[in-house]
């Protein structure tokens, strides 16, 4: 049989605006809309950052709560993933945002330096929120942009904040990051399974490296992320028509390896999530 392969899809993202391309979902009703879009192409994770009024990133709770209700109901089974890293003033509040119980939050074990920008995560910041998605029963996401945040995870675990299966998202091709090289991929694998081993990973290429990295990730037996976040955040000039476009096209790719697109209840079962409702 062909092998599960989860898909997420990154639906918007915290930078880019509808002036990079039209068809990037602001509103609350345009992030379900796409997101019910890109669940019937076959991704089963949704990774959100949500925009104000006019299109700007906001950490407003009362937005996350809106589209979350209308993904969970137009796509029965999904798995919500909140993005709870930000950078600035309209950042939102990881704490206040867990309170909604999505499926997924992210977390990011590090501070690295983004082009023009410093992501910055304490330790004490990284214990807090880690120690809080435990008590809260929400998974982390385990987003490595560099090196070191793969010792700060087994450091983590052992401290009793994170539970197996970890999920780990490998990201490359952001400038002042880790380059989206191969060899490196590989490096971080291997790592990965010497540190962590019952670890469940993913792996996203930024910008013009996207497909390259989709088809790393199913050649090593990983899973993928894409979406609109991930192709305009360093290249705006290769422009997909929506996100179910780049699912589609990822779903395409996992059968060229042999694969095939996870279900909501394959996907959950992966990943050590509570099943599916016996209604859904």
């Amino acid at each position: 049989m062909s092998r599960p392969v989860i898909i997420s899809c990154a639906i918007t993202g915290p930078v880019a605006g509808k002036a990079d391309n039209p068809a990037l979902p602001v509103t609350p009703a345009e992030q379900i809309e796409s997101t019910h879009e890109a669940f019937e192409a076959g991704a089963t994770i949704v990774h959100l950052h949500v925009r104000d009024d006019q299109g700007r990133p906001t950490g407003d709770i009362d937005r996350f709560a809106q589209v979350l209700e209308g993904v969970r109901a137009h796509c029965p089974g999904i798995i919500v993933e909140f993005a709870t890293g930000g950078r600035g003033e309209q950042s939102p509040d990881p704490v206040r945002l867990l309170a909604l119980k999505p499926d997924l939050a992210t977390l990011t074990p590090g501070s690295v330096n983004f082009p023009g920008e410093i992501f910055a995560n304490a330790p004490s910041a990284i214990e807090h929120l880690a120690g809080t998605m435990l008590d809260t029963g929400i998974k982390p996401v385990l987003q490595v942009f560099d090196l070191a945040m793969l010792y700060n995870i087994r450091a983590l675990a052992d401290q009793g904040l994170l539970r197996e299966p970890m999920q780990v998202q490998f990201v490359l091709g952001i400038p002042n990051a880790l380059p989206a090289r191969r060899q490196v991929l590989d490096f971080m694998i291997s790592e990965l399974r010497d540190l962590c081993p019952a670890a469940v990973w993913f792996a996203t290429g930024v910008g013009r490296h996207q497909d390259t990295v989709v088809e790393w990730a199913l050649f090593l037996g990983g899973h993928i992320r894409t979406g609109l976040e991930d192709t305009l955040r360093i290249d705006r000039n290769r422009m997909a028509a929506s996100n179910a476009e780049l699912v589609a096209r990822a779903a395409n790719r996992c059968m060229e390896y042999g694969a095939r697109a996870a279900t909501p209840a394959e996907s959950r079962a992966i990943l050590g999530l509570p099943p599916l409702p016996q209604a859904a």
